[in-house]
């Protein structure tokens, strides 16, 4: 089935950006980057326009990149920048303070108030000279603003401050203190969020149904800890108000289901503004503080109300699995995110919900793993971009004990899904550690 779920996002910009990206991008499980890396020497409009047809919206890491192919191209999809009017502007300025001094800067880029606010912000109230470059064309002139900055220097002492890689580089080259202004995560993160609310793809789902179904985990051990039915019942209750003040906020519906389970339903668009992007379930963790134990998640989309129930199952299946205290969500073409909980928000996996290569299903079997496990130990390891491991390092990716990571590994050794290519030396006294390959996830 074709992932209908995921949003096409190109990605132009130096490497050192473009990887800054990759990394964030981690916590946009709906987004399916493309990557351009960019060189001085790149034709940045020809590489945009290729991307045009690829994506669905479009996001330049540089400023100066951004407004030259806005002003020569005719854009049908939305396009995006990082602005550099965040903590990235800060960071920079805060570290001119600490090497050298702000008395004197110059800088291509930014806005001249806009950093004149930073610095009173940054309690500066001394006296300042500061030196704008202004371009008289869209096309930036590397040499030109290079040439700006370093008469600013000679003739004043300024500081470089710059947003373009390229400027910063030769700066460095002539001995120039210079800043090299690049956004943080934390701008990244908004700009991206931008570029996911600019979608179609994104807008035609802000209605979606979204159906999420809840379980207290291990509901017979927590009803016999008390001794009366009145206790349990108040602490039915008292369950019972947080979903409802839970659900309030995603102005969604509550129905108990009877016994330990509960539904909601609300839409998509509200469901990703509240968790962040699913990146932020506070219930979970106030569940567990307040009233002692812990739930489950289950939250499913769909095209119809019915696909979103099922899902909502499968996923909720998926959060028993882990051991509970988690949420799992399966997307319309049954992908799976997860887990999502607020201490692990950047942990994401995301795999197919189940295995379709019949070899892979018939090694998994042999190894006495569930098509859904092997899935997930997949995820798990292949997200750490690591195939060759040792007992003592599969034992850290999985969170596992060494005793269970040595057991996996001998049952997938048998079933032909790893192979031992080697041993690694140890500098105190003991056998040394055998080194797999994980040839399944090639």
């Amino acid at each position: 089935m074709q992932d209908t779920s995921e949003i096409k996002i190109g990605i132009i910009g130096p490497k050192e950006l473009v990887d800054q990206t990759r990394e964030t991008l981690k916590i946009f499980p709906n987004f399916n980057p493309v990557f351009r890396i960019t060189t001085p020497t790149s034709q940045i409009d020809q590489v945009a326009k290729e991307l045009i047809s690829e994506v669905e919206v479009l996001m330049i890491t540089e400023y100066h990149s951004y407004n030259f192919v806005k002003q020569n191209i005719d854009f049908k999809i939305p396009v995006h920048h990082m602005p550099l009017m965040g903590t990235g502007l800060y960071r920079s300025l805060f570290l001119i303070k600490i090497a050298n001094n702000l008395s004197s800067l110059s800088f291509d880029t930014f806005d001249e108030k806009y950093v004149e606010q930073i610095l009173d912000e940054l309690d500066e109230h001394s006296q300042h000279e500061l030196f704008v470059y202004k371009s008289s064309s869209s096309r930036i002139d590397i040499t030109e603003i290079v040439q700006f900055h370093l008469n600013n220097y000679r003739d004043h002492q300024a500081v470089a401050l710059t947003g373009i890689q390229e400027v910063s580089n030769q700066l460095t080259l002539l001995n120039i203190p210079v800043q090299w202004v690049t956004p943080t995560q934390q701008d990244m993160i908004v700009s991206l969020e931008r570029a996911l609310l600019a979608t179609t793809t994104r807008r035609n789902k802000e209605s979606q149904i979204v159906f999420g179904l809840i379980n207290i985990d291990n509901y017979k051990s927590v009803s016999v800890k008390y001794s009366s039915e009145h206790d349990v019942q108040l602490l039915t209750l008292r369950l019972q108000q947080m979903l409802l003040e839970y659900t309030k906020m995603l102005d969604g519906h509550l129905i108990n289901l009877g016994g330990s389970e509960y539904s909601f339903i609300t839409t998509r668009g509200i469901f990703e503004r509240e968790t962040r992007g699913y990146k932020f379930i506070p219930l979970l963790q106030d569940v567990r503080t307040q009233l002692g134990f812990s739930i489950s998640l289950g939250i499913g989309f769909g095209r119809t109300a019915a696909e979103s129930g099922n899902h909502a199952r499968l996923a909720l299946r998926q959060s028993i699995d882990s051991g509970g205290n988690v949420c799992y969500i399966v997307r319309e073409d049954q992908s799976v995110i997860g887990p999502v909980d607020i201490t692990s928000h950047k942990q994401y996996e995301i795999y197919n919900l189940a295995i379709t290569d019949p070899k892979l299903l018939d090694r998994a079997e042999k190894a006495g793993m569930s098509a859904s496990y092997m899935t997930k130990l997949m995820a798990r390891v292949s997200r750490h971009k690591k195939i060759e491991y040792t007992a003592q390092d599969l034992a850290t990716t999985l969170n596992i004990t060494l005793r269970s990571a040595n057991r996996i590994l001998l049952k997938w050794t048998d079933a032909e899904l790893v192979e031992i290519i080697g041993e690694e030396k140890v500098t105190h006294k003991g056998r040394p550690r055998r080194i797999y390959r994980l040839s399944f996830i090639d």
